[in-house]
């Protein structure tokens, strides 16, 4: 199969045509983003996305021909932003590919260790460890994002609901009628690498710009940052699947590969988790005030938010409204996009926040 991989592209005429892949995300904003993005003023050159997440957002704002900045918590995130939204146009070669999933005698064994028996059998997590082994030999920390990146999504389509919060993946895999409904599950996960691979080369592109990608606390990110016209927020919605390393701890354990961690629970959760600040009640309210007092200089700020999160929409316009002008966009979600806070009835806002 690797023989027959046909990784040619074409460049598109216009940043418009290009496709961002569609993502498996809980709280991913692809299908809102033409809704958010209208609200971008026209003079906004330099822009960040601070919580990144699937990088659907900051992909648009690349296509609008802006400066992005994009940051997120999660590392196997960053990867995302560095292979889609830093990335020019450097794309993993057939040589590449041959090189990913080779025998490697140097390989480690951490994904065995913790997930054949849980969400792999063993020919799939002997082929994680070797493939993430095999990455640190790529050219340069492009290919690798883009090699981490597309191996994350294939492991979402992989497992059942597109998450690791569960234990129901080995036994989904096994029974015919989940497979009928989602053939993705029973498939090797290299044939699902193979699938994935055009769809991110095509949409790796050069708007003209210098974007970078960032891994970190937003909080400790926004002082280095300067000449920011824009920043958007979609911070997680506190008390509505707000735990995004639960979901996809698995993910952060791949790319960060440690040697040292503990991992806890039926799911080898790592432990500890790292600190957010904005998905639990104790701490969420002063950290939405230390971000809009930390987003003083820049002149917009756009915020993300739910009517199933805590604080409710009229407790954030409060804090909001301490710091800056407020104008709220709401949008309804008539169809259930997964997760709690976008079951179809719930709300979508956007804070929309001047000087």
């Amino acid at each position: 199969m690797l023989q027959q991989l046909n990784l040619t592209f074409s460049p598109q005429a216009d940043f418009a045509a290009y496709v961002f892949p569609e993502p498996q995300y809980l709280g991913a904003k692809h299908q809102l983003v033409s809704w958010i993005t209208r609200y971008i003023p026209s003079d906004a050159s330099i822009v960040l996305d601070g919580f990144g997440g699937s990088q659907s957002v900051a992909f648009a704002m690349k296509k609008m021909g802006l400066q992005v900045h994009t940051s997120d918590l999660m590392c196997y995130c960053h990867q995302t932003g560095q292979a889609l939204i830093e990335n020019k146009n450097v794309r993993l070669t057939p040589q590449d590919v041959e090189l990913l999933f080779a025998e490697n005698p140097q390989a480690g064994s951490l994904m065995q260790t913790l997930f054949e028996g849980v969400f792999f059998d063993h020919d799939d997590s002997a082929l994680l460890d070797r493939f993430r082994a095999n990455v640190q030999t790529l050219a340069c920390s492009c290919k690798q994002a883009l090699a981490l990146c597309v191996m994350n999504r294939a492991l979402t389509r992989k497992v059942i609901m597109g998450h690791f919060a569960h234990l129901q993946a080995i036994p989904y895999a096994n029974n015919p009628d989940r497979v009928r409904r989602n053939p993705s599950i029973a498939r090797p996960i290299q044939n699902l690498f193979l699938e994935l691979l055009p769809d991110y080369h095509a949409a790796i592109f050069d708007n003209g710009r210098d974007n970078r990608s960032y891994a970190g606390n937003i909080l400790e990110l926004l002082p280095a940052l300067s000449n920011v016209d824009l920043a958007y927020y979609d911070p997680p919605y506190c008390n509505s699947h707000s735990d995004y390393q639960a979901f996809y701890h698995l993910l952060e354990t791949f790319v960060e590969y440690w040697p040292d961690k503990q991992f806890r629970g039926g799911t080898k959760r790592y432990h500890p988790p790292r600190y957010s600040g904005f998905d639990k009640k104790k701490d969420v309210r002063e950290s939405l005030h230390r971000l809009f007092q930390a987003s003083a200089d820049i002149p917009t700020v756009m915020m993300s938010y739910n009517c199933r999160s805590y604080p409710d929409i009229n407790g954030l316009v409060e804090i909001a409204q301490r710091y800056r002008h407020v104008d709220v966009k709401e949008k309804e979600y008539r169809q259930s996009r997964g997760g709690k806070g976008s079951v179809a009835g719930s709300r979508e806002y956007l804070l929309i926040c001047g000087k």
